[in-house]
């Protein structure tokens, strides 16, 4: 693994390099697909822009307008120069498709490097185009494991680290991942730029009124994602999470992902959902925030939302067995519950930390941070 590491980082001093282009203007094509990384794109973005030439290509893995159009409008992400329209389909099919368009891409443009984001098909289908070009890759949100290779995620992580030059780290533990796996050159601490979103746009959320909207009372309510497969289309674990939902005795609010609205109603469980909850369509990203700046507790199998509820002090309960973020399980703010009704019935009814949150997510500049090293890096 480091040996091919090592081959990657030549091949980028040898380019780069001998065509003069370090410390220039460098052409660079980001690839994003999905929700989270629209939201860690859209300061990065910014910030590359200043120096850089960007070519945005967006794959499609998220092509309903609320997973993906209201992120580009609430975080004035600019538009994509290019969208391949992928939408949904197996794991590898998806990424086939996705390796096709890219391909087309990349022979077009002629970037001098490629830029990735987070663990999705997206992720690990740029960084493999880029590779086979050959092109440097850099990962942004490398290091992470939660040391279980059932989910898609973790070995689309594992590749797209193997394959970058540049590797932009959210927190020390992501460090200290890459270490243990005999990689250390090119990793770079920077923070997580998702943190830097969430500052800077703090306030704007809290001039939402979609709590008003909604009738909610600060405080009072749990907010849910619900996402993964391996919750959302298995009728029993779904069916324990919603049980688990209807006799919490709170209030709830679902922002309901297609794929789960389609489970919800195909295992009959839609109707008993939506008589004792607020179902709703996916919300931008502001709005997003409010919702969850005002729970009393957060419910969720995502990755990224667990960050979220971390960075404003939210207690969440997380609905795996592992997480790729263990930062936010230190002090109590993040249990591990899995999908059992009474296990997760046990962590909702845990009181609320007595400690404060850390800032084991950097200092909100890291988008600032990764630009300079595509400034700097040899």
């Amino acid at each position: 693994m480091a040996d091919r590491q090592e081959t990657s980082l030549r091949f980028l001093e040898g380019t780069i390099i001998s065509r003069g282009l370090l410390g220039e203007s460098v052409r660079i094509v980001t690839v994003v697909g999905a929700r989270p990384q629209f939201i860690k794109a859209a300061p990065v973005s910014r910030a590359v822009r200043q120096r850089h030439e960007e070519v945005l290509v967006h794959t499609g893995q998220h092509y309903d307008a609320n997973l993906s159009d209201v992120f580009f409008d609430a975080l004035d992400l600019p538009r994509p120069d290019y969208n391949l329209g992928v939408g949904s389909g197996s794991h590898a099919w998806q990424t086939g498709e996705m390796m096709k368009g890219l391909e087309r891409v990349l022979d077009q443009e002629k970037p001098d490097f490629v830029l990735v984001y987070g663990d999705t098909n997206s992720t690990l289908a740029g960084a493999l185009v880029a590779s086979k070009v050959p092109l440097p890759v850099g990962h942004v949100e490398a290091g992470l494991r939660a040391y279980n290779r059932v989910y898609p995620e973790e070995i689309n992580r594992i590749i797209v680290d193997d394959v970058s030059a540049l590797l932009l780290c959210p927190t020390p533990t992501a460090v200290d991942n890459l270490r243990r796996e005999g990689i250390t050159r090119g990793v770079h601490l920077v923070g997580d730029v998702m943190y830097d979103v969430a500052l800077a746009n703090r306030e704007a959320a809290k001039a939402r009124d979609i709590g008003r909207r909604l009738n909610l009372r600060d405080g009072e309510y749990l907010l849910v994602t619900l996402h993964r497969p391996s919750n959302v289309e298995d009728r029993a674990t779904l069916g324990r999470i919603v049980e688990a939902l209807l006799r919490s005795g709170r209030e709830v609010v679902f922002p309901v992902h297609p794929r789960t609205r389609k489970s919800l109603r195909a295992f009959g469980l839609w109707d008993s959902l939506q008589a004792k909850a607020t179902l709703i369509e996916p919300v931008d990203y502001l709005d997003f925030t409010a919702l969850l700046m005002s729970a009393a507790k957060v419910v969720t199998d995502s990755g990224g939302v667990q960050k979220e509820a971390y960075f404003f002090g939210v207690p969440c309960v997380t609905l795996r067995e592992e997480t790729e973020w263990m930062e936010t399980v230190s002090g109590g703010w993040n249990l591990l519950a899995g999908t059992k009704t009474e296990d997760i019935l046990n962590a909702l009814d845990r009181p609320r930390p007595s400690g404060e949150t850390s800032n084991a997510f950097g200092d909100g500049r890291a988008a600032e941070k990764i630009a300079h090293l595509l400034d700097t890096f040899a």
